[in-house]
């Protein structure tokens, strides 16, 4: 119980650290979000009528003291009020709702993607004999993390929809247009999830309970997916939240690149029109989102890897020093 109360306790101060650093760097961006928003409009902002300029700064609470406006916007999130939209004057909850299926629909299909890749790729090289093949699969991965996403959906990009045109470059019209961008994102996590399972894989190898499955004349898929797979999928499993919140960054790319109206690329436009609200909105879901799936995992740890629960449980005159 102790446990969970201090995960939970560390999960508020990670988000608070995020609002944190999110306010103070909006507010250390050049510029301030009335003239943007004023250019925004065609108007010069040498020609702006001083009373529009201080009824939009009143308007928006940006004519109180920095500290005031960090404690007044932190209560507001708590309640669940994250404000309006300095471009549109729209509330953020309804940006964020209005773009958000595109990219939670990419990212959860980039996600299966990336278990299924990574975990095929570090089974495959767990059974390969041939040692010239089994070095290529094990460099794999460190190739897949290296290549930028960019990069990587540009190649796609060129092979796929120009050469062969089998699939569309953008837009987020139909399933098709789903899967080159999800590919984008999920090269990179199958490359870490390969690469984390084939140390698991390469630590039970040398159990006696493999070598025990072996003498009882199993064969070796057997042995690797029901008794080795378990046991060197726990690491992985706790990679989870960093793949998450490594695919939420890696949208603000890939939907820029592919042309998909998502969170990632309202967020762009955020970060250029000093649309702080919206900027602060997406950045604290996204904090919610990754601190949910690690507590989660960390929840769950014991469960997946009995080991653990058992060192916790061992009695303290039962340790022999």
């Amino acid at each position: 119980m102790i446990a969970i109360v201090l995960r939970v306790t560390q999960a508020v101060f990670v988000l608070l650290a995020a609002y944190t650093v999110t306010f103070c760097v909006l507010r250390l961006v050049p510029g301030d979000p009335v003239t943007v928003m004023l250019t925004a409009g065609g108007h010069e902002v040498s020609n702006a009528d001083p009373e529009q300029v201080a009824v939009l700064t009143a308007k928006f609470g940006l004519d109180k003291p920095p500290l005031e406006q960090y404690f007044a916007q932190l209560w507001d999130l708590v309640r669940g009020d994250f404000g309006f939209s300095y471009r549109t004057g729209n509330p953020v909850i309804d940006v964020i709702t209005d773009r958000a299926p595109s990219t939670l629909s990419l990212s959860a299909l980039a996600l299966v993607l990336a278990v299924i890749g990574g975990l095929a790729l570090a089974c495959v090289t767990a059974l390969t004999n041939w040692q010239p093949l089994r070095r290529l699969l094990r460099r794999l991965p460190a190739l897949g993390i290296a290549v930028p996403s960019f990069l990587g959906g540009l190649l796609l990009i060129q092979v796929f929809a120009f050469s062969l045109g089998l699939l569309p470059s953008g837009g987020g019209r139909g399933f098709s247009s789903l899967i080159l961008p999800a590919l984008t994102l999920a090269i990179p996590a199958a490359a870490v999830i390969a690469q984390v399972l084939m140390k698991g894989f390469d630590e039970v190898a040398v159990e006696p309970y493999l070598n025990t499955a072996r003498m009882k004349g199993l064969s070796r898929v057997r042995v690797l997916l029901r008794h080795g797979l378990p046991n060197a999928i726990a690491p992985t499993v706790t990679m989870l939240a960093l793949i998450i919140g490594s695919m939420v960054t890696g949208t603000v790319v890939v939907e820029e690149l592919f042309s998909r109206n998502g969170l990632g690329k309202e967020l762009q436009q955020a970060v250029l029109h000093h649309d702080f609200p919206v900027v602060q909105g997406i950045v604290v879901l996204a904090s919610v989102l990754f601190v949910t799936i690690n507590l989660l995992v960390d929840l769950l740890y014991p469960l997946l890897d009995p080991r653990q629960r058992d060192d916790a449980e061992v009695p303290e005159e039962m340790l022999v020093s």
